[in-house]
C-alpha cells in the first residue's frame, strides 16, 4: 500500500522559509518520479512540482520557479521541498504525490501571514 506522510510546514511570515519532507513507503521509491501538488482554501487542487526517478530533471509551475526546490533522497525514501521567499498566495496545504498527481496523505499546512 501506497503511504506518502507529509511534514514539515507551519506558520510563517512573507519572505520566508520551509523545508518540506515526504515519507514514502510500500511502493519501489528509486522507480517513480515524485511531486508535490497544493490546494489553497476555496480553491482547486494545483501543481507544483515534479521530479523524475533518479532525480536528474526538474519540473516546475511558473509561480515556484525561482522559490522552490525540490529533491529527494532515494536512500532514505524521502522527497523534499525546499520553499523560500513565501507569499501570502502561497498559503495552502501541501501534499507529495506519485506522478498522477493524486494525494494520499494528510498533507502539510503552510501558512504564510505576518
Amino acid at each position: 500500500e501506497v503511504q506518502l506522510l507529509e511534514s514539515g510546514g507551519g506558520l510563517v511570515q512573507p519572505g520566508g522559509s520551509l523545508r518540506l519532507s515526504c515519507e514514502a513507503s510500500g511502493f519501489s521509491f528509486r522507480l517513480q518520479a515524485m511531486g508535490w501538488v497544493r490546494q489553497a482554501p476555496g480553491k482547486r487542487l494545483e501543481w507544483v512540482s515534479t521530479i523524475n526517478s533518479g532525480g536528474t530533471t526538474t519540473f516546475y509551475e511558473d509561480f515556484a520557479k525561482g522559490r522552490f526546490t525540490i529533491s529527494r533522497d532515494d536512500a532514505k525514501n524521502m522527497l523534499y521541498l525546499q520553499l523560500s521567499s513565501l507569499k501570502t498566495e502561497d498559503t495552502a496545504i501541501y501534499y507529495c504525490t506519485l506522478s498522477d498527481q493524486i494525494p494520499r496523505g494528510q498533507g502539510t499546512q503552510v501558512t504564510v501571514s505576518s
